[in-house]
């Protein structure tokens, strides 16, 4: 997910930290709220929640929040909200996947193909890029969760697919449909992960240059901040040079 990874390195960069935090929990609580109405409200016995759970933990969210949003679903509050995915292309042909809980089809259906017009962009049909995508778990611990080999050594024996490691941490890959067991069963001899979750993992990639980056990042900022938009997955790729242009 080189394009996603560079979006938020930029973010970062750019110093937004109170207001993206925010809306960050917002949209996580969200998650913990439809995952929890989906299945069981006990992380446990529902796979969903408990990634929703470790997701909201691994960004710092407030115990508090994460159980109010629990109680949320229990107490049947709040909007019910569809699940929908929007694919498209950006600047450069760089495709993009997104996905959003709405409660108004119509409304984010019309946001998001707004964000691709104004980016150069456009929205396609349902599975117009997916398939340069694959759907895979994506698992991730910090650099002190141990050294390659431990880690790979644990990858394996929890029947994972594969482990990227570098300086700043690992990413374990497995089976989508392998998510909840694999992690499972790291944590027995990793600890709890800093995430785990369902990603888009592009299988290509599309180098865009200076003017192209500035507007991917525009339509990666726009979706980022719709309400309704929970994940953004694209194929882009950014030199370190145009980087360092970019969140200068």
């Amino acid at each position: 997910m080189a394009g996603h990874s560079q979006f938020k390195n930029i973010m970062h960069r750019k110093g937004k930290q109170d207001a993206v935090r925010s809306k960050l929990f917002s949209k996580l609580a969200r998650e913990i709220t439809v995952a929890a109405k989906m299945g069981m409200p006990d992380p446990n016995m529902n796979p969903r929640l408990r990634m929703a759970v470790l997701a909201a933990r691994a960004e710092n969210m407030p115990k508090d929040n994460i159980e109010r949003a629990i109680k949320k679903a229990i107490g049947g509050e709040g909007e019910n909200y569809d699940e929908v995915r929007y694919e498209g292309y950006g600047p450069g042909g760089a495709a993009v996947i997104v996905e959003a809980l709405t409660d108004n089809r119509n409304r984010t259906a019309s946001a998001v193909r707004s964000y691709f017009t104004k980016s150069g962009g456009a929205m396609g049909e349902s599975n117009s890029v997916s398939f340069m995508f694959n759907r895979v778990g994506e698992i991730s611990y910090p650099a002190e969760a141990g050294d390659a080999d431990k880690v790979m050594e644990a990858a394996i024996e929890a029947g994972a697919d594969d482990v990227l490691s570098d300086e700043n941490g690992h990413t374990i890959l497995c089976a989508f449909d392998a998510l909840n067991d694999v992690s499972k069963a790291l944590e027995t001899s990793l600890g709890a992960p800093a995430s785990a979750k369902p990603v888009w993992r592009p299988t290509t990639t599309a180098p865009l240059d200076e003017d192209k980056a500035a507007s991917m990042i525009r339509l990666m900022e726009a979706l980022d901040n719709d309400d309704d938009v929970q994940n953004v997955f694209a194929n882009f790729e950014i030199a370190d040079e145009v980087m360092a242009k970019l969140s200068g």
